[in-house]
């Protein structure tokens, strides 16, 4: 969750209209603790203001495209959104239930990777990395256990 983020100058520092969908979809994701797949985010919006199914993929397809939002692969055909690392929101790992299919971010030191010997073999440009630890959450498994 990133509450300091002012979301029409990250659309602005993109050259992105700050038009009043983008600001709801990045409201939507920016104030929640946790990613969210397209279905939650166009679920919560359209409880609020009706808004085209379509539309939610497309602006989120921008806004990933403009580095603004990272797109989380859960390892299936389906994803989850959050904020891209900025000046105030760190890259970090994140935790993916196979059971129930809830997406967790952990914290920024629960993991480190160092770069700088792979850099050295490697002749090509790294764009993202994205860590993700698979597995069963703690509610799961105690569901398990009845």
């Amino acid at each position: 969750m990133c509450n300091q983020c002012n979301y029409q100058e990250l659309l602005a520092s993109v050259k992105l209209e700050p038009t009043e969908q983008r600001l709801r979809v990045l409201e939507i994701i920016g104030n929640n603790t946790f990613p969210l797949s397209a279905s939650n985010i166009h679920d919560t919006l359209d409880r609020g203001q009706a808004i085209n199914r379509v539309t939610v993929y497309r602006i989120l397809d921008l806004l990933v495209e403009k580095q603004i939002v990272e797109r989380i692969s859960t390892g299936g055909r389906s994803s989850y959104y959050g904020l891209a690392p900025n000046e105030n929101h760190q890259a970090h790992p994140h935790f993916y239930c196979k059971e129930c299919g809830q997406m967790d971010c952990l914290g920024p030191e629960t993991l480190s990777v160092d770069f700088s010997r792979f850099e050295k073999i490697f002749p090509g440009r790294i764009d993202k990395l994205e860590m993700r630890l698979d597995g069963i959450c703690k509610n799961c498994l105690k569901k398990n256990l009845n």
